[in-house]
Formats: structure tokens, C-alpha cells, sequence
């Protein structure tokens, strides 16, 4: 898309990047109206969340899971000089599937999602699809889980997105267990993730984080 096409089609109030992600999580969704959590004051403004927002919907394909959809690491507002590049900002949004249990709590898994995302835009350095991180702690502080890393997966329901600011991509947070962190840190290859994700796909398609997974 062309400046001029670009200034015609929207205007300094349109929210053009989120609304080309919630255009793309309604074509799973529907009219499903997810459980959004934004925040009150903006990162750019001096709030401590990077991420202006955090949808988070309910699922029931292979399992009942939550399916959390992050929005802040793309450009989510008009701006001129961000038309027509070839990626949005950090040209990437996360999401994160985690299995449902009984009087769940998920709001670790949403600070979670914020503390990747503030190490983004502390480090200047970004995520990619086959990339591996520790977290330096289970995942879940107050939970009994061997997960002590995550893995990241283009979603596999919503792939990845062409915006009026570049293409965005949807990273899908893993969880892994700190034998399998410690298997790719002996070999940190491209591959060697792809391999241990698509093992963990062969049980597991969608590749939802299920805190009690010991495998």
C-alpha cells in the first residue's frame, strides 16, 4: 500500500494494526467476545507494560485451552511513516494456548507474555520462529511445574498477517521443561527446535502449554 492509498483509506484515529489482528482472530473466533485486558497507561507514556493490550479466548479444538493474542509488538496506530514497510514494527505479535484446569488463574501467563514483551523493547533484540529463551524460573511461579523455558512457533491458526504497515507475524509462546531447554542450549540450531516442536506436535498439534506436562 502506497502513502497516498494509505492517507485516503484511514485517518489519524483509526486503529489500523489492531484492527487488521482482530480481523484476522475473528476468522477462528467468530463473534466470540474474548476476555480483553488492556492497559492504563500506555508504555510510551510511562506504564511498565509494553503490550497496549492482551486478548485472551476460549477454545475447545484438541482440548479446552485459553488462547491469549497480544497486541503492541506491531504498529497498532495510524502512522504515516510506518506505511507499506516490509514489517510492522518488531513485525510480530505473541499468542499463547495454555490447557484449562479447574479454578484457573491466568493472569501469570499475561505478565509473562509482558515481560518478554519488555525485554523486546529494553534489548532492541526480537523473537523468531524456532527461538528459545529461559525464563529463569517455572513459568508459573506458585505452580508445582517442571516448565522452565519457552519456545516460539509461527500459531498455527493464525500464521501471520499482511497490515498497512508490513507483515505480521503470530509467535506462539511454548512451554519446554528444563531437560528440553537444556538439549537445545548443547545445540542452540534452528533445526534442533523445529525437531523437539514437531515431536512435541506429534501428541500435541496445537502445541498447548499444559503446566503439568513432565515428558
Amino acid at each position: 500500500m502506497n502513502l497516498e492509498t494509505y492517507k485516503q483509506k484511514f485517518t489519524e484515529d483509526d486503529a489500523v494494526g489492531w484492527l487488521a489482528i482482530d480481523e484476522k482472530v475473528n476468522e477462528i473466533y467468530g463473534s466470540q467476545e474474548p476476555q480483553h485486558f488492556g492497559t492504563i497507561i500506555k508504555y510510551m507514556l510511562g506504564g511498565k507494560d509494553p503490550l497496549d493490550g492482551i486478548s485472551v479466548y476460549e477454545s475447545q479444538k484438541q482440548e479446552d485451552h485459553y488462547h491469549f493474542v497480544s497486541y503492541g509488538l506491531s504498529e497498532l496506530y495510524y502512522d504515516e511513516e510506518s506505511a507499506g514497510k516490509e514489517f510492522s514494527k518488531y513485525g510480530f505479535e505473541f499468542t499463547f494456548r495454555l490447557k484449562k484446569k479447574e479454578g484457573d488463574d491466568f493472569n501469570w501467563a499475561m505478565n509473562l507474555m509482558q515481560n518478554l514483551a519488555r525485554y523486546v523493547f529494553e534489548t532492541g533484540n526480537w523473537f523468531e520462529e524456532f527461538h528459545f529463551i529461559p525464563t529463569n524460573s517455572p513459568i508459573r511461579l506458585d505452580y508445582d511445574t517442571q516448565l522452565t523455558a519457552i519456545a516460539f512457533v509461527l500459531d498455527p491458526e493464525l500464521g501471520k498477517i499482511q497490515t498497512p504497515h508490513g507483515e505480521v507475524q503470530f509467535l506462539q509462546m511454548v512451554g519446554l521443561t528444563t531437560d528440553e531447554y537444556e538439549l537445545l542450549k548443547q545445540n542452540p540450531k534452528t533445526y534442533e527446535t523445529e525437531k523437539l516442536l514437531n515431536k512435541l506436535k506429534d501428541k500435541n498439534p496445537l502445541l498447548i502449554t499444559d503446566l503439568d506436562r513432565t515428558e
